[in-house]
C-alpha cells in the first residue's frame, strides 16, 4: 500500500535519512525504533510531504506521491499525528474534531465517525465543548488520534504517541490503536521509541540508525533479537 524507495532526506546540509526502503501493507501495524536522533520522525514526514524527499520516491496504492503536498497527501488517505499531539488549544474538542473533517463533504459518514471516535474515546464525549488546551496530555493524545481519524484516512501514521504519558495512559492508547486496525481496517505506521509496546502490537517493524534501515522482521522476532534487547529493551 505504502512503499519508500531509497529516500534521502536532508534538513540544510544534514542528511537525515539516506536511503531507506521501507513498505506497508494494507492492513498492517508497522512500528519503526530506533534512538533519538535517528530519523524516525523524518520518515513520517517525508512520507506526508511535510518534509520533501530530495531523492528516492514514495508510492501510495501504485501513485508516485513524492513530490506532493500534504494537504493533497492527506485527501488521497494518509493522515499524520504528529509528534507532541499539536491540537488547536483554543478550539473546543468538538471544533477540534470539525477541523479533522475539514477536506470532507460526506456529512452522513463524517456523523457517523465523529459517533465512533467518541465510542472509543468517551471522555472526549464528556468534555466535547472544553478547551482542548485544558485536556490532560493523555486526553490530547486521545483528540489527536480522534481528529487524524475524522479525516478517515486508509494509513495512519502516528508519531512518539507514548510520549510524555503514564504508563497506564500508554497501554490504553496502544489498546485503542490495535482496535482501530482491526475494526476499521486502517493500515498503521507508528514511530515509537517504547520499543518493547510498539513491537508487541505491530505484525512487522524496522529498526532505524543514523538514517538507515538496519533491521526488518516481524515484531515478534524483533522482540527475541538480542541485539534489539540491548539496544532497545533494555534487556
Amino acid at each position: 500500500m505504502l512503499k519508500l524507495s531509497n529516500i534521502h532526506t536532508y534538513y540544510g546540509n544534514i542528511h537525515a535519512l539516506k536511503g531507506i526502503d521501507l513498505e506497508v501493507k494494507e492492513g498492517e501495524i508497522i512500528s519503526l525504533i530506533g534512538a533519538n536522533g535517528a530519523g524516525k520522525s523524518t520518515a513520517l514526514m517525508t512520507t506526508s510531504g511535510i518534509v520533501p524527499a530530495k531523492r528516492g520516491r514514495i508510492e501510495f496504492k501504485g501513485l508516485d506521491i513524492t513530490a506532493m503536498p500534504p494537504e493533497e497527501i492527506v485527501k488521497m488517505g494518509i493522515c499524520q499525528v504528529p509528534e507532541g499531539r499539536r491540537i488547536f488549544p483554543y478550539l473546543t474538542v468538538a471544533e477540534n474534531l470539525d477541523m479533522g473533517a475539514f477536506l470532507r463533504n460526506d456529512t452522513n459518514n463524517i456523523t457517523k465517525d465523529l459517533d465512533y471516535v467518541y465510542t472509543l474515546f468517551p471522555i472526549l464525549a464528556e468534555r466535547k465543548n472544553q478547551a482542548g488546551g485544558t485536556l490532560s496530555g493523555g486526553e490530547q493524545q486521545m483528540l489527536a488520534i480522534s481528529r487524524a481519524l475524522m479525516s478517515r484516512p486508509t494509513v495512519l501514521l502516528l508519531d512518539e504517541p507514548s510520549l510524555g504519558l503514564a504508563p497506564l495512559i500508554v497501554k490504553q492508547i496502544f489498546s485503542i490503536i490495535k482496535k482501530i486496525n482491526e475494526e476499521q481496517n486502517t493500515t498503521i505506521f507508528i514511530v515509537e521509541q517504547n520499543a518493547n509496546l510498539a513491537l508487541k502490537k505491530a505484525h512487522r517493524g524496522y529498526v532505524m540508525e543514523n538514517g538507515v534501515i538496519t533491521l526488518t522482521d516481524t515484531g515478534t522476532n524483533l522482540l527475541a533479537n538480542e541485539d534489539v534487547k540491548k539496544a532497545y529493551l533494555g534487556i
